[in-house]
């Protein structure tokens, strides 16, 4: 027997009892729709609780602190703060470190992270004395360093080339004045942004060293230094984009030892940089490179360390409503079994016929399990589609009564996500049901005497 006629026979018995077949699908929607929808409820919590956390900082950044900096504070790239405990048996943090980091598996970039308040930056009248910051420009784009104007650094460039934040242009006061010296950067009443005292794309700025107390130096050098480009604010990933200014890191650090020699510090031995970043190149990567990077004996933060119990939290959740859907998918395997069973019971004179015919047990058998399967599959593919109907509505009211729990960013989370996956696993659980509930009747159609079928009324 064809493949095409198994088909068309298998379809052709299940209408000619439309009620029986219709009754059985109807179970196995109710069923498909219980797994579906209860599962979507546990991956939408989860997907609003990484949007909760994606909002607290990087998913896909680590930080690593250098514990053998002598009790430096280290300031992690989404606010984190650890206190270094100066062991000196700590491995050094440097070039060397980042390197071998550099290397492992499912590492996008790496960038150590050296910031000094001890700098002025000036364009004629105007000082800034906020936050310099020296970070490797080549890896800006990886971290998601956005530019809001003007161009990243180049290869190239001069050495004293510099990145402002966004709002660093208004952190420059006027020192003619004692007062009233600041422009702030809020609209006025019209709500247009006033001009800073800069343009910091057109104008010259010199970068000098700050000194403290009675031995300030004679001579303080001057470098000049060039703008090439506006970095777009975002607190959440570096609060220096808001108000900081950034220059290379090799420069950065050239200019720190500098500013100690004119200042007479005696050289400290190198503990290596204060914190070093690590961007991955995926969610799914990170616990194995953290892990990788404390083997080399440091200590690392990141959000996969609270991501981590919340996912297993709600793996957990996705497993009891799932379960509780599967109760429903239970009901409608036991009604399958029990219509193919009655349909064996109701076709044993055909089913004699068809080996006396010389019908192959193994078509007979595929027969009935498809008649079975069918029923999973349609019920499925229908349950499915409600599940959809369920889900929107379900987003379309729930989700605005329960904004202010699940509200993520100011936008309202859906509370029910089906993805494909999940489509794709409803269908073959359904399917899959329909032919394990159809094994037990296919093999008892099977197992039928010919002669006694046929005598069968």
């Amino acid at each position: 027997m064809k493949i095409s006629d198994l088909f068309s026979t298998c379809i052709l018995n299940l209408l000619r009892r439309k009620v029986r077949t219709i009754l059985t699908i109807i179970g196995v929607i109710i069923g498909t729709c219980s797994i579906v929808v209860m599962i979507s409820l546990g991956v939408g919590l989860n997907e609003a609780q990484q949007a909760a956390l994606s909002q607290m900082g990087d998913l896909t950044l680590i930080n690593i602190y250098n514990y053998n900096n002598g009790g430096v504070v280290a300031i992690g790239g989404n606010g984190s703060i650890s206190t270094g405990g100066g062991s000196s048996q700590a491995p050094v943090l440097d070039d060397t470190a980042i390197d071998a980091i550099r290397a492992i598996d499912g590492v996008k970039a790496v960038t150590p992270v050296l910031e000094t308040y001890n700098m002025n930056i000036q364009s004629g009248r105007y000082l800034y004395q906020g936050n310099v910051v020296g970070i490797d420009f080549s890896a800006l784009p990886d971290f998601g360093y956005e530019i809001l104007e003007g161009r990243y650094p180049m290869e190239g460039d001069p050495e004293y080339t510099m990145l402002f934040g966004e709002y660093t242009a208004y952190q420059f006061y006027d020192t003619k004045k004692k007062r009233n010296n600041y422009v702030d950067y809020w609209p006025g009443m019209e709500g247009e942004k006033p001009d800073p005292f800069v343009d910091v794309m057109s104008d010259r700025f010199e970068l000098t060293y700050q000194f403290y107390g009675e031995d300030i130096p004679s001579k303080i050098p001057e470098y000049k230094m060039s703008v090439v480009g506006v970095l777009k604010g975002d607190a959440q990933r570096d609060y220096n984009t808001m108000y900081g200014a950034f220059v290379d890191i090799n420069t950065l650090k050239r200019l720190v030892a500098e500013q100690a020699k004119l200042a007479g510090e005696k050289q400290q031995q190198d503990t290596g940089y204060q914190d070093v970043r690590v961007k991955v190149n995926s969610i799914d990567d990170v616990e194995r490179v953290e892990q990788a990077i404390n083997d080399m004996g440091f200590e690392t933060y990141s959000m996969e360390q609270i991501r981590k119990p919340m996912q297993e939290q709600t793996q957990m959740i996705q497993l009891i409503l799932g379960g509780i859907g599967g109760i429903s998918l239970l009901v409608a395997a036991i009604g399958i079994t029990n219509t193919m069973v009655m349909s064996i019971y109701e076709r044993t004179r055909e089913i004699g016929v068809m080996k006396v015919l010389g019908c192959k047990l193994g078509n007979i058998r595929t027969m009935f399990l498809g008649e079975a399967g069918f029923i999973g599959f349609f019920g499925g593919a229908i349950g499915i589609g409600i599940s959809y109907g369920i889900s929107a509505l379900l987003n379309s009211f729930l989700s605005g009564f329960l904004g202010g729990t699940i509200g993520v960013g100011g936008e309202t989370a859906n509370i029910s996500v089906i993805p494909f996956w999940l489509v794709l696993l409803g269908m073959a659980v359904a399917t899959g049901v329909g032919l394990i509930s159809g094994f037990y009747p296919a093999n008892r159609a099977v197992k039928i005497s010919a002669l006694e079928a046929i005598k069968h009324e």
